[in-house]
């Protein structure tokens, strides 16, 4: 059967349209958590002061900033802040669906897709005002165009007499195209985060898995070396800024398993199906092997799903740098294993009812009936199509059969999205992130007044003021030498010690916007200014009043009186 483009077209359209419903839903939180807020604040400066702010600080999200910068210029507020990562989300479903539609057949693009969408983890994603879902939009762009360069190449043959025959220059120029749109996706994408580069392990890993001849390698050599060159410098750069980084601690025994239940769903209702799916999509005696230089599903998948989180763990066993967030991307290989196996199971059944059908009809026919017609074309005559694309199959006693197991699978899918539906709203709720600086704002608001002097301890505590000015008008920020746009900092720069002894003592009282760690008597800061903060605030003042905010704290301090 050819397959026809409106399937295909359905098949990538309404997961599109789902994980958008889904993505919208409860975009506006009514706050920002700390690192939306870096970007909330560092997009909206000028080219030049992100540029040289890149030079010191959050080089690997530089690209990053660069693309919302524009968007911010148009409208600056949190559902524009987070709209570029829900395009990006919907974007990955439908390219998920589009690869299970080019790899097997549109409906395992269809539920694969609808899966990727219905997915917790890949929600959360769509409603960050970060580059995760960009990286994943992009992955799973270039391994859609994999798919077709590798194809292309390969030429449809298995035989290695032919992989170095001459081709036509049309066939060279299509070549040409297709692996530098590759090389020029997966380019962009290590730009957003450089740790996208470990797409490439799982690519060469599909290309082996398929056995793909030589010419394919080559070329796709080719681009992967070109897209470590784009990578270099950000590379060399980023590797000087370590610091950011220095908050992660090496992978524990239950890494893992949450990765697990992030990629498949939290719930246990949808973790054992899920995982008996990607089963049957592995187990050989469903299907042949595929032909030389052929891609399927679980050749293009599998690799996309274990090798890059896999290569992250280990490093980061010795280094750490693993977070969940950085393999985001991982997550495409998951529903479209899953996808597979249920294509799979459709096919076992659809065996097991044409085995019964034989029977019944050898039955009534030795009882002196007649024999049951032979089946239509595409009914089961000929061998079994396999998971790939293959004939439609037809009527079954007067059902036609992949329209009905079409819309089984995704009444399976929906069934496992409303047992998600309190995940997902749990995960709108504001407090899910780890602070919300909307509301330390509003407190700083409520209780502050015109020219009330502010201490941030430590300097990192600003970010509230940067993303929420209004909670912070008029008052005086003590410790402030220049302010982060004009001094390429995230956070600004503050004056020396011996300076802020100075304007403290001839303050009163002095408002405290605290981490609740900098608060507790184990932390001892390396910067001398931040130990002026603690020392002169713990010395010369007394805490009148307090109010606790989730990630943040106020005090108020007054001067203690003199001592007689």
């Amino acid at each position: 059967m050819v397959v026809k483009r409106p399937q295909v077209a359905v098949a990538v359209l309404v997961p599109v349209l789902v994980m958008f419903g889904i993505g919208l839903w409860g975009i506006d939180r009514g706050g920002m958590w700390r690192d939306e807020a870096v970007t909330f604040q560092v997009a909206r400066r000028s080219l030049p002061q992100i540029w040289q702010l890149l030079h010191s600080v959050d080089a690997v999200h530089g690209f990053y900033y660069l693309l919302m910068h524009p968007v911010l210029a148009l409208h600056p507020g949190e559902v524009a802040l987070r709209l570029p990562s829900l395009c990006a989300a919907a974007a990955t479903a439908g390219l998920v669906a589009a690869l299970g539609a080019r790899l097997a057949r549109p409906r395992v693009g269809l539920w694969a897709g609808l899966l990727y969408a219905v997915t917790p983890m890949a929600g959360h994603f769509a409603q960050e005002g970060r580059s995760y879902a960009l990286v994943a939009a992009g992955v799973a762009a270039s391994t859609l165009l994999l798919a077709r360069a590798a194809t292309t190449d390969a030429g449809g043959s298995g035989d290695e007499d032919q992989e170095d025959a001459p081709v036509g220059p049309l066939a060279r120029h299509a070549r040409v195209v297709g692996w530098c749109a590759y090389g020029g996706v997966v380019a962009v994408t290590v730009l957003l985060h450089e740790f996208a580069v470990l797409i490439l392990l799982a690519h060469a890993a599909t290309l082996a898995l398929a056995r793909m001849p030589r010419r394919v390698w080559r070329d796709w050599a080719c681009a992967a070396g070109a897209v470590l060159l784009v990578l270099l410098p950000l590379a060399l750069v980023s590797s000087g800024q370590a610091e950011q980084v220095a908050w992660l601690r090496p992978p524990g025994g239950g890494t893992v398993e949450r990765l697990l239940r992030s990629f498949t769903g939290p719930t246990q209702l949808v973790l054992g199906p899920y995982l008996l799916l990607i089963a049957l999509a592995l187990r050989h005696p469903f299907t042949p092997p595929a032909r030389r230089g052929e891609l399927s599903v679980p050749t293009v998948a599998l690799p996309l799903l274990l090798l890059p989180p896999a290569a992250l763990i280990a490093v980061s066993r010795h280094w750490p740098l693993y977070d969940d967030r950085y393999v985001l991307y991982a997550l495409a290989g998951a529903p479209l294993l899953a996808a597979a196996g249920a294509e799979r199971l459709v096919l076992a059944a659809r065996r097991v009812g044409l085995a019964r059908r034989e029977a019944d009809g050898l039955m009534r026919g030795g009882l002196g009936g007649a024999p049951d017609p032979a089946p239509r074309a595409g009914a089961g005559a000929g061998p079994d199509p396999g998971p790939g694309p293959g004939p439609e199959l037809g009527l079954v006693r007067g059902v036609r059969v992949p329209y009905a197991a079409t819309l089984a699978g995704v009444l399976a899918i929906t069934l496992a999205f409303v047992s998600q539906l309190p995940v997902l709203r749990e995960d709108r709720d504001p407090a899910r992130r780890p602070d919300n600086l909307a509301v330390v704002s509003a407190a700083a608001a409520q209780r502050m007044s015109p020219g009330d002097p502010v201490l941030f301890l430590p300097s990192l505590g600003r970010r509230s003021a940067l993303a929420y000015p209004k909670g912070f008008h008029g008052t005086r920020d003590i410790a402030l030498a220049e302010p982060a746009p004009v001094s390429g900092t995230l956070y600004g720069r503050e004056t020396g010690p011996d300076e802020l002894r100075h304007r403290l003592a001839g303050l009163d009282r002095v408002w405290v916007v605290a981490e609740p760690y900098a608060l507790k008597s184990a932390w001892y800061p390396s910067d001398p200014t931040e130990r002026v903060k603690l020392t002169v605030v713990g010395e010369e003042f007394v805490q009148r009043a307090e109010f606790v905010r989730k990630g943040s704290i106020l005090r108020l301090y007054v001067r203690r009186a003199p001592t007689m």
